[in-house]
């Protein structure tokens, strides 16, 4: 004789009335979640009704995550400690909890992984099919979905969640050592500056710390592909690109809102990371007066990062190389560079001034992380406060 146990009846009962409650075309289905809950509990108790309260309460709550949540990823989400939830396919789930990626015991098949990332695209007017199998979306509290199918995941479908944080971390949580003077000086000061690390460094966090010091009287217009930014000031204008839309149409770059924002009166620019050809918008921005603006861009160290800044700018138009690196040098004035410590931490690696070189750009290294700690190289920068009634960067600081 085959026992069934109660894991295995409380999955028969949850497939069960999951499938009533979708077949439904009543208001319910897309109604509030008072009426999702209610008409969920009242199917459990018609397909089950001998199941005890503690059994019914625990399957109430799986389903209301089945219907209105993303199913049994949701409860990974409610772990502040989780800060990405990686899904490599059915029944295949890694979670990065704490700095380290482990793998995580959750039951969900392909049809759920399908089931929960067009609950979120859905009412986004996004697409995911096999002629549009790559997909990015926020979730309701900002987080990031990236989801990918056949035929482009070969054994997906491939879903990976960014979570987004609202917890506010100050510069001296990226062990800056002796640069946090001057980073801070350098937000304060005007500078523009470019965050630059690989995936997962920490670099958004980061570049929210270092806007942080912005004085509260500016006006800052933020633009992001998917909107993560949560800048305390009072004065902010938040910005985020749309894709196209199941026709094709409707697309919003980051290129588009670069210019947009040009037309705000920001007195600083903010971009979440420059990935594509609106580089170029971005220093040509920079270089008629928006001074103190900050960025992000994916690279290994410093001088990478200006090498990548120009490859990306090229791609936005036929720009002779010898009169972009001017307009990087003029307009750029250093790059934060940002590395993962070895227990999983973020921290602050280097911080350098951007400088002319003959036909190229240096990175100037200030400050570089040496036994442990951010340390002066002992070269002073040579720009000076981009904003009035600022003082002058103090010399110990180099010393």
């Amino acid at each position: 004789m085959t026992l069934t146990t109660p894991d295995a009846a409380d999955g028969a009962i949850r497939r069960a009335v999951h499938e009533a409650f979708l077949a439904e075309t009543t208001a319910v289905s897309t109604g509030d979640p008072v009426a999702i809950g209610s008409r969920l509990a009242e199917l459990i108790h018609e397909t089950a009704p001998l199941l005890s309260r503690s059994r019914h309460a625990a399957l109430l709550a799986q389903l209301i995550d089945d219907v209105t949540g993303l199913g049994p990823i949701e409860p990974l989400l409610y772990d502040p400690d989780v800060s990405e939830v990686m899904v490599n396919g059915p029944g295949r789930v890694y979670v990065e909890r704490s700095g380290s990626v482990e793998p995580v015991r959750v039951d969900i098949d392909e049809a759920g992984i399908l089931r929960a990332v067009e609950r979120v695209i859905g009412p986004l007017g996004l697409r995911l099919d096999r002629s549009s199998p790559v997909v990015d979306a926020r979730l309701p509290d900002g987080s990031r979905l990236h989801a990918v199918i056949a035929p482009v995941a070969v054994d997906g479908p491939y879903l990976t969640i960014r979570r987004f944080t609202v917890r506010a971390l100050p510069l001296a949580a990226f062990d800056p050592g002796a640069a946090g003077p001057f980073l801070a000086w350098a937000a304060r000061a005007g500078w523009n500056l470019v965050v630059a690390g690989a995936t997962s460094t920490g670099k958004t966090t980061f570049l929210d710390a270092l806007a942080g010091e912005i004085p509260a009287s500016e006006r800052i217009v933020t633009i992001e592909e998917t909107a993560e930014l949560a800048l305390r000031q009072p004065h902010v204008v938040r910005l985020e690109a749309r894709p196209a839309n199941s026709e094709g149409a409707g697309a919003v770059t980051v290129r588009d809102l670069v210019r947009a924002a040009l037309r705000m009166r920001p007195d600083r620019i903010v971009v979440g990371e420059v990935r594509g050809a609106e580089a170029l918008d971005m220093i040509l921005a920079l270089a008629t007066g928006h001074d103190g603006s900050l960025s992000t861009v994916h690279a290994g160290s410093a001088p990478e990062a200006l090498a990548r800044i120009e490859t990306l700018a090229l791609l936005g138009s036929a720009v002779p190389m010898g009169a972009l690196r001017s307009q990087v040098a003029a307009s750029i004035d250093g790059v934060v560079h940002l590395a993962r410590s070895g227990v999983g931490g973020r921290m602050v690696s280097s911080v350098a001034e951007v400088a002319p070189a003959g036909r190229r750009l240096a990175a100037v290294p200030l400050f570089e992380r040496s036994g442990g700690t951010v340390r002066p190289t002992g070269h002073r920068p040579a720009r000076r406060a981009r904003r009035p009634g600022v003082e002058a960067a103090r010399p110990e600081w180099f010393s």
